[in-house]
């Protein structure tokens, strides 16, 4: 059991979420000082721009927009920062070029290099918070924001580049003009899909700490709190259970996981009965 413990937290890490303020997660220092935090931040909602555009008018003087220098094969950063605030309030963030406004609490940002990037907390407006990200290559960082305690480090793991489906963005932009790279993989449009060299090694996880089907089931559906699975993937897991019983438990839990539903299919040939076949049609017909 120690073993199988052991082979889950290489694979899925520690993830933990901050249900009571400052209880959960690596406290960020605030960086911005007394002065700034009680002065109006510029970079906001209402005063970015009084027209509410970032974009130049090209009809107002001294404005004409010249033929600029395209950049067909910009080396975007494939890193994200997940930000949320459990508050009422309208929020702005500020994450290094990049700046996100609303009262949902719930902040995304996608296509960031790696490095230090700041970033900057702002409310109605005012500055409440400033510190340094320390942003890996290919990774999401996630984290919480509480206005009385700071900005919490909740969890970092990686991410593909071909989490939005694509292997690059420069080929999904590029293939219109004929240049090369491929548009879609596989895995479906998910970011957090499981890769098949990484399925591999959690098979033979599964294989080498995991004799019978309870000890399986638990290990699978562990991982799947953090992980899709394609329906390729799935057929393969249910097929390691010996029952049928057990199959049918384990492909009716991993359909809500399942990042191309409707190849789901695949997963019936998994059976050794047409009754588990049929109630498995019955229970996709009927979510």
């Amino acid at each position: 059991m120690k073993n199988i413990f052991i082979g889950l937290m290489l694979l899925t890490g520690i993830h933990s979420f901050a249900q009571e303020a400052g209880k959960v997660g690596e406290l960020l220092r605030n960086e911005a000082s007394k002065n700034e935090i009680e002065t109006l931040g510029s970079k906001t909602t209402g005063s970015r721009n009084s027209n509410n555009s970032g974009f130049r008018n090209p009809n107002s003087s001294g404005s004409k927009i010249k033929n600029p220098n395209y950049q067909w094969n910009q080396n975007y950063g494939y890193s994200e920062v997940f930000l949320r605030i459990p508050e009422q309030g309208y929020f702005s963030i500020e994450l290094g070029d990049q700046f996100i406004s609303n009262n949902s609490g719930k902040f995304r940002f996608f296509d960031l290099p790696s490095g230090r990037i700041p970033i900057s907390i702002y409310d109605n407006g005012y500055l409440l918070y400033r510190t340094t990200l320390n942003v890996r290559n290919n990774s999401r960082m996630v984290l919480d924001f509480f206005t009385d305690k700071g900005l919490f480090l909740l969890d970092s793991y990686p991410v593909k580049n071909q989490s939005y489906g694509f292997n690059d963005w420069n080929d999904v932009w590029n293939n219109p003009y004929e240049n090369h790279g491929n548009n879609w993989n596989d895995s479906g449009n998910y970011a957090n899909v499981m890769d098949n060299n990484t399925f591999g090694q959690f098979l033979e996880m599964l294989h080498e700490n995991a004799r019978f089907d309870d000890s399986r089931l638990s290990i699978i559906k562990q991982q799947a709190r953090s992980t899709m699975f394609t329906s390729q993937q799935i057929a393969v897991l249910v097929k390691e259970m010996s029952f049928d019983k057990n199959k049918l438990s384990l492909a009716k839990s991993m359909y809500f996981k399942c990042a191309d539903q409707s190849r789901y299919f695949l997963v019936y040939d998994a059976f050794d009965f047409e009754s588990s076949k049929r109630e498995l049609m019955d229970f996709i017909a009927n979510s």
